[in-house]
């Protein structure tokens, strides 16, 4: 088994920037960790075919989070490769299928109340981007402490951005898939966006939860692959 990091180059909102999903092979079968904003499968494709794999090797699709930014692809890649399983963790998989109205567009659309004019249009264009999002049934439901990919990675329950947040742990491989619950900035893991975490006081436990597990590998969906031999955990 192997992570494959997989910067993926992307414009949104008039910003430029890089997304870092990762890409989990075993005995030939692929798993992808979120999936980019909407306009993402091409470009998620692109690097796994550059990485020497074919999308046909797509087994499952892990979602740390029900974001635009990880879930943005979601029904793209289930409408286009049928065969591929959705595993999430409880919570977020009721707002991934629409089950549930989904906490980032309640927060925005508070936050709206008290956004400055200079602001208003912005918030109306990305509440409505959140209205917009496709929702898609998750196969299997995960929790914290669950072992996945055939007993090799564990389910990190790492609230805090979003209540349902999850990461991943692959103790064999000393490496740990972030999420969100934690940004390579600054030669640090730190917590991502504070801005929009809903809850403060739960990220930074599992900030720290994460930084217990000493991993020697950290894949930051924002900031990219911290390693400690080149950066300071603290």
């Amino acid at each position: 088994m192997k992570i494959i990091e997989l910067p993926i180059k992307v414009e949104f909102n008039d910003q430029k920037d890089y997304i870092y999903p990762s890409l989990i092979e075993s005995r030939g079968e692929l798993t992808l960790v979120d999936t980019g904003y909407p306009f993402c499968l091409k470009l998620i494709e692109e690097a796994i075919i550059k990485n020497h794999y074919q999308i046909g090797q797509l087994k499952n699709i892990i979602i740390t989070h029900y974001d635009m930014d990880h879930i943005g692809s979601l029904r793209e890649f289930k409408d286009q490769f049928p065969w591929i399983n959705i595993i999430a963790s409880d919570t977020e998989s009721k707002y991934i299928s629409g089950q549930v109205k989904s906490e980032r567009l309640k927060q925005a659309e508070e936050m709206q109340q008290h956004m400055p004019k200079e602001l208003q249009e912005f918030g109306k264009s990305f509440i409505s981007q959140l209205k917009e999002q496709k929702h898609v049934s998750v196969d299997r439901v995960v929790y914290n402490g669950d072992l996945i990919l055939d007993k090799s990675c564990e389910v990190v329950a790492t609230p805090g951005h979003t209540s349902g947040h999850i990461s991943l742990f692959f103790p064999h491989l000393n490496s740990v898939i972030t999420g969100d619950a934690a940004v390579h900035q600054d030669h640090k893991l730190m917590i991502a966006n504070p801005d929009y975490c809903l809850n403060m006081e739960d990220a930074k436990k599992s900030l720290a939860k994460l930084k217990k597990l000493d991993a020697n590998t950290y894949y930051c969906y924002h900031g990219g692959k911290y390693t400690k031999t080149n950066a300071f955990l603290y």
